[in-house]
């Protein structure tokens, strides 16, 4: 039998999340039922990011971003938005 995986937010996430409307919410728990299920789907970031990986999926026809950290038995979502300033608010 599989482990259960945890999935835990940043305060950063948290707060973008509680921001969404209803539908928006439905298509970043999908992105993140996907992450859960392959966590090697986002794109491996290099450099200042190096152990970040960014998921790219569409929310209600808007290109979104999502930053996560994983390890086997839990993932971290970090930062959920859209493209502008997104990786400067990854770095601090």
């Amino acid at each position: 039998m599989e482990a259960e995986v945890q999935v835990r937010q940043s305060a950063t996430f948290r707060r973008a999340y509680k921001r969404l409307h209803p539908k928006q919410k439905a298509d970043v728990d999908d992105a993140v039922a996907e992450i859960v299920r392959d966590p090697s789907v986002g794109e491996a970031k290099k450099g200042d990011l190096a152990g970040v990986y960014v998921y790219t999926f569409k929310c209600r026809g808007q290109l979104t971003l999502l930053a996560y950290g994983y390890d086997p038995e839990t993932r971290l979502l970090l930062l959920l938005g859209s493209h502008e300033n997104f990786y400067r608010d990854l770095k601090r």
